[in-house]
């Protein structure tokens, strides 16, 4: 009794932790992009790769997670992802080509891909429903500091040391997560299953087939027919796991969820609207520094905009679901958020400093009112049987997104070179491109009726009267 009660005092703390090792991770690298670039002797324009290396594997590797905890025992997989995680960091920072940095960020991603996800799972058996909503908000609140402080603090760390340093901060906080972790880190198991290794090669390999068929449109290394082979072999490995799926008695991701017409859409909706959002992190830092010429610790302060914008939306959200339902409100503001990422191509290196702030704090909070939507909608509709599956699956679909959205939009930016004189003109038209398809992704959320989710604004309505 000592032991569980040691080990829930301690668990949100080694939870909240994790969530901001990732955040911090995930945002710290976009502003360096340029410096790492230089010491590499590589392009600014060609590190795409060291982004989806991670956000990819990090996808592949979320639905073995569980299967993980569940057989080895959550203490053990979060000392082991965390040690990745370090090692990884460790690795990176000591890398000495573009090469190197992908396959450490890969050994990172493998870390981070366990990371959460277990550490959120602990979470889930050490607590009871009726305690859950407190203990995950208090998890949650690293995880949106760490979006406002990674841009500035990568920023200041290549001015006034070196990009190192940004995977270096890593180490410490690494070492102190395993400590906590053999101290305070329940070890929870559940009965043996079986794992659809099948399944996850064919789901795995798929998805770095269809990234790595993108990245080569944009790389121009190979010719553009066998890009697009890539490509294809990539969708033709998903169809297998489709049918691979249908016939195996516990196949790694269960289909009959997505009859579930809202977890569809919602599922459909993440992947086509964040390809513009995905992009911003990774396109607006290199435009800001290579096009406009800005240091990078201007350019990372620059993007803290967006993520105190996410942080005021979220107390407005649900009165903007009251009002206007989950089918208006998505549709709405999918289409103001191509908008303002399509009026980037407006701005210039004299243009008003003050307008780019007040656009960028705008989409924050329109991308906050639109994730949270889209998650809520998406898991809405699930029995309880498919509740695990999909937010496993809703979690890849994110990390996905990411990938794609830096990859889609690296392969525009590429495109452009050859279209457009000035290295600004060249952003110009890839802002305007990644609005034009996100305005067009906002047809998705059409599938949605009016009606759906009402009764998620009616429960939370009952709540608050309760209390």
């Amino acid at each position: 009794m000592i032991r569980s009660a040691r080990s829930m005092a301690g668990l949100p703390w080694i939870a909240a932790m994790a969530f901001f090792m990732q955040a911090l991770d995930a945002t710290i690298l976009n502003t360096a992009l340029p410096a790492i670039a230089t010491s590499l002797e590589r392009s600014p324009l060609a590190m795409q790769s060291a982004i989806i290396s991670y956000t990819l594997t990090v996808a592949m590797l979320i639905p073995v997670s569980g299967w993980l905890a569940d057989r080895y025992g959550t203490r053990k997989i979060f000392i082991l992802a965390v040690s990745l995680f370090t090692l990884g960091s460790l690795a990176c920072a000591l890398s000495g080509s573009l090469s190197m940095l992908v396959v450490s960020r890969v050994v990172q991603g493998i870390g981070g891909a366990m990371m959460m996800p277990v550490a959120r799972l602990a979470l889930l058996r050490a607590y009871p429903r009726s305690e859950l909503l407190p203990v995950l908000n208090f998890v949650t609140m690293p995880g949106l500091v760490g979006p406002i402080l990674g841009p500035m603090l990568g920023g200041l760390l290549v001015t006034y040391a070196s990009w190192h340093w940004i995977f270096l901060l890593n180490i410490p906080i690494g070492i102190a997560g395993i400590f906590y972790a053999r101290k305070y880190m329940p070890d929870f198991t559940t009965p043996k299953r079986r794992f659809d290794f099948s399944g996850f090669l064919l789901f795995g390999l798929g998805l770095v087939l269809i990234s790595v068929g993108i990245e080569l449109f944009g790389e121009r290394v190979v010719l553009p027919w066998q890009a697009l082979l890539v490509l294809f072999g990539g969708i033709a490995l998903l169809l297998l796991y489709i049918v691979h799926a249908r016939r195996h008695p516990a196949p790694l991701i269960n289909l009959p969820m997505f009859k579930t017409r809202t977890f569809s859409v919602g599922i459909i909706g993440n992947i086509a609207s964040r390809l513009g959002t995905g992009c911003i992190p990774f396109l607006m830092p290199l435009m800001l520094q290579v096009g406009f010429g800005y240091p990078a610790l201007i350019a990372g302060c620059m993007m803290g905009p967006t993520a105190i914008g996410a942080l005021l939306a979220k107390s407005t959200v649900t009165q903007v679901l009251r009002r206007f339902g989950y089918r208006h409100t998505l549709v709405g503001i999918t289409i103001i958020i191509g908008i303002l990422i399509a009026t980037f191509s407006l701005q210039s290196p004299g243009g008003s400093v003050v307008m780019l702030l007040a656009a960028l704090l705008i989409l924050g909070m329109a991308m906050s009112t639109q994730f949270t939507a889209m998650n809520t909608i998406t898991l809405a509709d699930l029995n309880d049987e498919n509740a695990s599956g999909g937010n496993s699956v809703l979690a890849v679909t994110q990390q996905l997104s990411i990938s794609f959205g830096v990859a889609v939009s690296a392969a525009v930016l590429r495109f452009y070179q050859d279209v457009e004189a000035t290295t600004v003109a060249q952003f110009h038209a890839t802002f305007l491109t990644m609005g034009v398809v996100t305005v067009l992704s906002a047809f998705t959320f059409m599938m949605l009726r009016p009606s759906d989710g009402r009764n998620l604004i009616a429960n939370r309505e009952k709540k608050k009267k309760a209390t």
